[in-house]
């Protein structure tokens, strides 16, 4: 199992490696030269939401591979899932609008967006935290306790491994200058 999860993670990450950079750096060439067209500003929200649903999907594959579920708590395991995912895309829809205002915002940020933006990141991650811990007594109630705390380790490290490629790809804010 424990080898099993560890590839799996480095095939995810050499995925996150190469697809966000790539929309990154279209993003980058765009903001550099000229704010997007809105049929390229089209075509970039459409990139990001099938990298956004494929990371979903990679990410449930995941927690399928690496969640030891009977029959009978899959069942009820995969419903509450689905729920906790979707309310956490509303969540990071937000971190998604805020890491294209940066983009767009890119070598004419202000002292004070970058304080807004450092603050609206921050309450983001709050709201993840928020919504772990609301629904940590619903998985609960559909699997065993180390179940439901084997889940949120998962979860928790998928993210990070988001986060990471994410946050790699996102240059400094005084590198604007």
């Amino acid at each position: 199992m424990k080898l099993k999860f560890v590839l799996a993670l480095f095939f995810a990450g050499a995925f996150f490696l190469s697809a966000p950079k790539t929309s990154a750096q279209a993003t980058a060439q765009t903001t550099s030269a000229q704010a997007p067209t809105a049929s390229q500003q089209q075509e970039i929200d459409k990139d990001v939401k099938l990298l956004r649903e494929d990371i979903r999907a990679k990410k449930k594959q995941l927690v399928a591979a690496n969640l030891q579920l009977t029959p009978d708590q899959a069942t009820k395991f995969w419903p509450v899932y689905d729920q906790y995912t979707a309310d956490l895309v509303k969540i990071n829809n937000a971190k998604y609008d805020l890491i294209k205002e940066y983009a767009q915002n890119w070598g004419t940020v202000t002292d004070d967006q970058a304080l807004s933006m450092l603050k609206r990141s921050m309450d983001v991650d709050a709201q993840v935290n928020q919504l772990r811990q609301r629904y940590v007594p619903i998985f609960n109630k559909v699997v065993p306790g180390k179940t439901t705390a084997s889940f949120f380790q998962l979860d928790r490290r998928i993210q990070a491994m988001i986060d990471l490629q994410l946050s790699s790809q996102i240059p400094l804010v005084q590198e604007q200058q």
